[in-house]
């Protein structure tokens, strides 16, 4: 089915050149026979360099040389109707022409390499993402899931933001984080972060203390690339969650990362209390001083993780994403439906363009049969570890 759709395309895109090439055949013969019948002082023929010029636009150099040869013979044409080629104003209309058709053939043949060597970045981009940023899974265990990754630089599609999902004992684990820097200078970093957690997270291991393992791969990386000078600039903010299949909470660990959002079905919107750390590479944290937020997560609850290029997208006004109000009339949405929401209403907001890299995940709990239940942390909450 997918090579007949791409045989489909390939026709449809085969056909619609050769109907737009009729436009500039179309304006040399107009051009042409306007030229023949008009008064010997009326010079017509240099407007034959406007088919050439319009052919890049959706045909490659062969085809717009082709143009081009044709305006020329048009050109010579004119001329043996108003005096013959002998005349000098007709010779450097000629020559003119010629070397104007020249000059269109060669943007052209550039413009044509360009854009192979743009294709060839998004293949190359494209496969990096699958190999660094795995797509999540639509659902894993009690949670349904959606994510959206949006690069800053053009013709990326992954940078320094990064997240993934996986499953512990019972229970899911999401990393959500933001290295610091943007596009493809800061995939080295995520990549290490990425690789640290899936290695990781799996584990018996607490959540501070698997902060304390990302910290360790942060300090590793920046001792082995930075020089003396550059000691301390290299660091990124983490948020580490843990969901329990059979308990409605949410524990997280922050890593100077923003606080994510508690969708509840009516439009409700919360903010749970968050106590972060300082961010992986700033200094070494033990675990001891990590704190675990703990907060309520019922069946029907969303909850939307997301980094600093989400709230800190700006428009025209220079004024900052409001990101809790917007998402409040859409709490309601399946986790997709969210996604799509937020992405069309970011981009807008910010003109189509974003400063800075962003990614989103939404998490939205199932309805599950609870064996048990820990009333006590329920609410908003703390526990240091």
């Amino acid at each position: 089915m997918g090579s007949r759709w791409n045989v489909a395309g390939l026709r449809q895109s085969w056909q619609s050149s050769h109907i737009l090439l009729l436009l500039p055949v179309l304006l040399i013969v107009v051009i042409t026979v306007a030229a023949i019948r008009s008064p010997p002082d009326v010079h017509l023929g240099p407007t034959l360099v406007i088919a050439p010029a319009l052919t890049p636009s959706f045909a490659g150099p062969r085809t717009t040389a082709l143009v081009g040869a044709l305006a020329v013979a048009a050109q010579v044409v004119i001329a043996v109707f108003h005096g013959g080629l002998v005349s000098a104003n007709h010779i450097v209309q000629i020559v003119t022409l010629t070397m104007l058709s020249v000059i269109v053939v060669v943007y052209s043949s550039v413009r044509e390499r360009r854009r192979a060597q743009l294709a060839q970045v998004r293949s190359v981009a494209e496969a990096a993402q699958h190999v660094l940023m795995w797509p999540l899974p639509e659902q894993i265990g009690p949670l349904r899931i959606a994510s959206l990754y949006l690069a800053a630089e053009d013709e990326a599609q992954i940078g320094g933001d990064l997240y993934a999902v996986t499953r512990s004992e019972g229970q899911v684990r999401v990393l959500i984080g933001d290295v610091r820097g943007k596009g493809l200078a800061a995939i080295g970093e995520a990549a290490l972060l990425l690789g640290a957690f899936r290695e990781t997270a799996h584990r018996d291991i607490t959540l501070p203390e698997l902060a304390v393992v990302l910290e360790q791969s942060v300090s590793r990386y920046a001792a082995d690339r930075d020089s003396p000078e550059e000691a301390g600039e290299r660091f990124a903010t983490a948020l580490l969650i843990e969901i329990p299949d059979l308990d409605p909470v949410t524990r997280m660990t922050s890593c100077g990362h923003p606080p994510p959002l508690l969708l509840s079905p009516g439009h409700a919107v919360t903010v749970p209390s968050l106590h972060p750390s300082p961010p992986l590479g700033v200094h070494c944290t033990p675990a001891t001083e990590h704190t675990v937020d703990v907060f309520s997560f019922e069946p029907g609850d969303t909850l939307l993780l997301y980094t600093d290029g989400v709230v800190e997208a700006r428009d025209v006004r220079r004024r900052f994403y409001p990101l809790t109000n917007r998402v409040a009339q859409w709490t309601d949405a399946s986790p997709e439906a969210l996604i799509h929401h937020v992405r069309r209403d970011l981009l807008f907001h910010a003109g189509g363009h974003l400063g800075d890299d962003a990614a989103l995940i939404a998490l939205h709990r199932t309805p599950t049969v609870h064996r048990r239940h820990h009333h006590g942390v329920l609410g908003h909450g703390s526990a240091r570890t």
